[in-house]
């Protein structure tokens, strides 16, 4: 994951609807009650149980906000002093308990990658892109690369690697460097030069730990490895990771040993980063990350492909999953005799996770990463990326912890009913609710007021949101939460209605001698939104059937209440709507155009929510389509003529329809092809039109037949159709 690599980069609607008197039936229950949804609220203080539980969590103050974007590091000395490795500027900053901050160190590189704290309370620091190691006075300000004590140039190595990773002293007080291209660990004794301690063949050594019998414990980037090293330098394998990258390490007193991994093997989807200095002497560099990894993940904020996992080895050699989680990438590992602590991006959680798997999220950071931790008698410091920040995490439960749960949106104005809260304990809890109209509870909200937990109403008022408050002391545990509420009825809407004549939807689906058709809202409501059954505005496959008429509507209920739907019709010069069909649990009718003499008609849609109300209290919606016709009666052909005229055969007549214009017309001579004709002044868009035409008279065909024709005899036949396809047709015979 190359969690300190170069750097994590750059990286209401008020609810105004008339209301009804009558109340949704039932009440409803909004509970809050596991792990997911309570990672939705704003804890202060509480952890967040993997078992949906809240218990009060350390406190965590913020110590000092740096001048630099990114954290990349954090130790401290026995008083108590922490030290900040951070980039953009590359400093190394010591900060006082009290948060009072002093500039030991200042670096033309770009980040000052890691720092520790020796034997002897001077300050060890790493940079990058150099490489270089530097001894620091911490009694000291303002160094510079220029002045400070260069104790590892990577240049003056026989391997020249290009990255330093992490520094770490042993039991021996000897200085273990971990690098990267190549994958190597340096040792310096005190007063000594650098000598290669283990070379890998690996791409980084990005993490290193000792065990209490003196090993050194080594995590590489490539393929995931985890390695022992004896104190002579001899490296066995404890564990192949599934994931491509350890990124951190940390061991636990009874020999357990604990690596956190991300990144798929295989894969390698970064593109090279650039990376800017922000000092007054600006380079610029541009970084390929060989691996998948935090890096770019911090970078845009984004989740790590396949999430990250934790190992746990056993002092027999035996490695297990003991978490994993797709969202947060882990950047360093920490134990306390509390549990293994995981500091994580690209939300800023830290998690304690118990040796049974269990775990806690028992801080949530202002910042998008937390990348590092450092123990001190006083509390746990707690390094941070975008932005470079320090927190203190105290060792025992905060005195009073506090959680705010996610603002609950009812959909409609709500009545509040009682607060149902699932605890051990009442006396170390104290509960608040507020209420509003709006989402954002700075607009306009009512005060925090005090909830009598499980007895009586939540005490606020009706509103379409609320959002409740715990307050935790020592000892205290939730196990679950509950709001009930009883919504305001809203009348059902209807959004749309599309009636298709000459379709038929419920037409056996093996016939094929049908054409099929799709019917499609003309507009789809931009503001409507279906709770209860999430109707599809997608095309509706139906058939031609000029027999048949099939409405087709959608509709909404802001409730989410069951909708039953009643069909209307009204003629255009009527008064009446007349019921058609009522009961309707689907989204469309198709019935018999029979059932409706030829006319100009309309479509009235009702949808009532009674089947989700008591007797009497349902309210209804209803929307009236658009003007449609009904015309089954044919045309009709009158005032037919035919003639032959100088060898030609020349034809006229009339077609009239009660209903439509004429669309169209066909003639045939003697049964043979049939020919489209135009009518007189070439436009058919009338009720009546009027044909008058010329062709030559037919071939004789010379085919063989019964009887011998009459040569000079022909018949022309005619058929016409309105606008609906109903069709006429007459026949002449001419000698």
């Amino acid at each position: 994951m190359m969690r300190r690599l170069a750097c994590l980069s750059l990286l209401g609607f008020v609810f105004a609807s008339p209301l009804s008197s009558a109340l949704a039936q039932g009440t409803r229950l909004w509970t809050e009650s596991t792990f997911q949804q309570l990672e939705q609220g704003t804890p202060h203080g509480v952890a967040i149980a993997s078992d949906g539980r809240l218990l009060p969590g350390p406190a965590s103050t913020l110590v000092y906000t740096t001048p630099s974007t990114y954290v990349w590091d954090v130790a401290a000395d026995k008083q108590g002093n922490a030290y900040l490795a951070t980039g953009s500027p590359a400093t190394v900053i010591k900060v006082t308990p009290a948060g009072k901050a002093t500039t030991l160190f200042k670096s033309k590189d770009l980040n000052v990658q890691t720092v520790t704290v020796g034997p002897h309370g001077n300050v060890y620091a790493a940079t990058l892109p150099s490489g270089k190691v530097y001894k620091l006075n911490p009694h000291t300000a303002d160094a510079t690369d220029t002045t400070a004590q260069v104790i590892f140039d990577p240049a003056q190595t026989k391997e020249k690697p290009k990255y330093v990773w992490a520094l770490k002293f042993g039991p021996n007080g000897d200085l273990y460097i971990a690098t990267g291209e190549p994958a190597a660990i340096y040792r310096v004794v005190p007063g000594g030069k650098p000598t290669l301690f283990y070379q890998s063949d690996e791409v980084h050594i990005h993490a290193i730990a000792f065990t209490p019998n003196g090993d050194l414990i080594a995590g590489s980037v490539g393929s995931g490895l985890v390695y022992r090293i004896s104190k002579t330098g001899k490296a066995f394998v404890l564990f192949d990771a599934p994931k491509k990258e350890i990124t951190s390490v940390a061991v636990a007193p009874d020999g357990t040993i604990y690596a956190a991994g991300v990144g798929e093997k295989g894969q390698n989807t970064l593109p090279p980063l650039p990376v800017t200095n922000s000092s007054s002497a600006t380079v610029t560099a541009t970084i390929t990350v060989v691996s998948v990894g935090s890096l770019q993940s911090a970078t845009q904020n984004a989740l790590i492909p396949n999430g990250s996992q934790i190992y746990a080895i056993a002092p027999s050699g035996v490695p297990r999953v003991l978490w994993s989680n797709q969202n947060d990438v882990v950047y360093d590992l920490l134990w306390t005799p509390h549990g293994l602590l995981a500091s994580t991006g690209n939300n800023g959680r830290i998690y304690r996770i118990r040796p049974n798997g269990d775990y806690q999220d028992i801080a949530h950071l202002e910042a998008s990463q937390a990348t590092s931790f450092a123990d001190t008698p006083s509390g746990i410091y707690v390094g941070t990326a975008n932005a470079g920040k320090l927190y203190r995490l105290s060792h025992g439960q905060a005195p009073e912890s506090t959680y705010v749960s996610p603002v609950f949106d009812a959909g409609v104005f709500t009545q509040w009913g009682r607060a149902e809260v699932q605890t051990d304990t009442t006396n170390d809890i104290q509960m608040f609710a507020r209420s509003g109209n709006i989402e954002n509870p700075a607009r306009g909200w009512t005060d925090w007021h005090p909830v009598t937990m499980n007895h009586g109403q939540l005490g606020v008022t009706s509103s379409r949101f609320v959002q409740w408050k715990v307050v935790l002391h020592p000892g205290a545990s939730i196990s679950s939460v509950g709001i009930n509420f009883l919504p305001v009825n809203i009348a059902p809407v209807v959004d749309a209605v599309v009636v298709a004549p000459g379709v038929r939807v419920n037409k056996s689906s093996d016939d094929t001698t049908t054409k099929a058709v799709t019917i499609n809202f003309q507009s789809q409501p931009s503001d409507s939104v279906d709770l209860s059954q999430q109707i599809s505005q997608g095309p509706l496959a139906g058939v031609k059937d000029k027999s048949a008429i099939t409405v087709r509507w959608s509709a909404h209920d802001d409730n989410g209440d069951k909708l039953v739907y009643s069909l209307y019709y009204r003629g255009l010069s009527e008064h009446n709507w007349l019921l058609l069909r009522k009961g309707l649990h689907g989204l469309y009718y198709t019935f018999g155009a029979d059932l409706l003499p030829d006319g100009i008609y309309r479509i009235k849609v009702v949808a009532s929510d009674q089947p989700s109300h008591s007797p009497g209290k349902g309210l209804t919606g209803s929307l009236v389509s658009n003007n449609f016709i009904v015309d089954t009666t044919p045309p009709s052909i009158s005032q037919m003529m035919a003639t032959i005229q100088a060898g030609k055969l020349h034809v006229s007549f009339t077609a009239t329809d009660p209903m439509s214009p004429i669309a169209r017309a066909q003639f045939a001579v003697d049964a043979g092809h049939w020919q489209f004709i135009a009518p007189i002044g070439r436009i058919s868009d009338s009720l009546t039109e009027h044909y008058d035409f010329t062709v030559p008279l037919p071939k004789s065909r010379n085919e063989p037949a019964a009887e011998v024709p009459d040569p000079g005899e022909h018949v022309v036949t005619v058929r016409v159709f309105d606008r609906y396809h109903n069709m006429a047709v007459a026949k002449s015979v001419v000698h």
